[in-house]
């Protein structure tokens, strides 16, 4: 009974369900952020989200990041505790070149990401009121991982995170073939977010493809071109 009464002020007390309560409510501020979406195929990888509009004359806040060369992030929530985690995991993949001399895999990245949340849901801190995707290639092949506020990791070929997440994702199922080109990806979380927000929503693309093997920024909504050839 004691603990009962005190589980209203002690943050990280079970609730009667065995949840513990301040995870459910970094989720919740998930809920509330950008519209964020990831999608890959064998070839290739996109992340997309919702750029939210901002006071006059503020600059818009950044929302896909490159984290490494051949990797980059996105994330719904908190703006201050997304770019946290985003340094995080850039410092991790400088740690991991400077001590092996090559590139960090995005699983490992994953990993080590999941137990930096998962700390903060062991002690009296606030659990990061964020979630985040990553996109990118490695040795096994394209990658897409969704990491949540608990620290728990997700694979899979399509994720939708933030405001109106449910009905994106659905919009993504629907629309989503293995073989789907890099352009009709783009349109396709394009297409999910505008169908919450209405058209002409700003929305920040980053790309990752097989062939290139480094995560790029879109320019206008449109896939990259590799450059010519010298003749």
């Amino acid at each position: 009974m004691a603990m009962e009464s005190q589980g209203g002020r002690m943050p990280f007390f079970y609730s009667p369900e065995g949840r513990l309560l301040q995870v459910d409510y970094a989720l919740q501020a998930v809920n509330r952020g950008s519209t964020t979406i990831g999608l890959k195929t064998k070839d290739f990888a996109v992340l997309s989200s919702h750029v939210k509009p901002t006071r006059s004359l503020l600059e818009p806040a950044e929302k896909v990041f490159v984290v490494d060369e051949h990797v980059g992030a996105t994330g719904s929530g908190y703006i201050g505790d997304v770019n946290s985690l985003v340094d995080e995991i850039r410092l991790q993949a400088q740690r991991h070149r400077l001590v092996y001399d090559n590139a960090i895999d995005v699983g490992s990245l994953a990993r080590h990401l999941g137990q930096y949340l998962h700390n903060f849901t062991l002690y009296t801190v606030r659990p990061f009121g964020a979630s985040l995707i990553l996109a990118g290639v490695d040795p096994l092949g394209m990658q897409l991982i969704q990491i949540d506020p608990s620290g728990t990791t997700f694979r899979g070929n399509g994720f939708a995170i933030g405001a109106g997440s449910d009905d994106a994702l659905e919009v993504l199922t629907k629309g989503y073939k293995e073989n789907i080109s890099l352009d009709d990806a783009i349109a396709l979380n394009t297409r999910a977010i505008e169908s919450l927000n209405g058209g002409g929503t700003a929305i920040e693309h980053g790309v990752v493809t097989r062939d290139s093997g480094k995560f790029l920024h879109m320019n206008g909504g449109k896939a990259p071109r590799p450059s010519p050839k010298a003749n």
